[in-house]
């Protein structure tokens, strides 16, 4: 099915999680029971969702931390989803360049939400790579 299509999957899982924090292994389970993925889009999947409610804590201080005069309650789910999903790409996945990550995150953005949010979320991301020393 492809990156783009799991990426998806996996924000939407996240989101998912945010309304329904329950029972989170079985609704990813679930999930990759529900389509038929390869091996690899499998484990990007897994790795990803599991990663980002592993590091959560970081992941979201770092988000806080760039999205300025914004608090993490105040920013829309979808868009808290598609941040953290990048944002874990960004700090933990060597394999996926970060503006890959940006330009993805931005598509999922104009997809799931509001006009504006593209462009929020482009602005915190272009932040988070100099921000953590990805690139000078």
């Amino acid at each position: 099915m492809g990156r783009r299509f799991s990426r998806e999957i996996a924000m939407k899982l996240l989101y998912q999680m945010q309304i329904q924090p329950d029972n989170k292994e079985e609704q990813l389970k679930e999930a990759l029971e529900k389509y038929s993925f390869s091996q690899k889009d499998k484990e990007y999947i897994e790795d990803v969702v599991k990663g980002v409610l592993n590091n959560l804590d970081k992941i979201d201080k770092i988000i806080e931390e760039r999205s300025i005069g914004w608090k993490l309650n105040r920013i829309p789910k979808v868009d808290l989803a598609i941040l953290r999903l990048g944002a874990y790409e960004i700090l933990f996945r060597d394999d996926i360049p970060y503006t890959v990550t940006i330009n993805e995150a931005v598509e999922l953005a104009k997809k799931y939400s509001t006009e504006d949010s593209g462009a929020f979320i482009n602005g915190i991301f272009s932040n988070i790579p100099k921000g953590i020393g990805l690139i000078e």
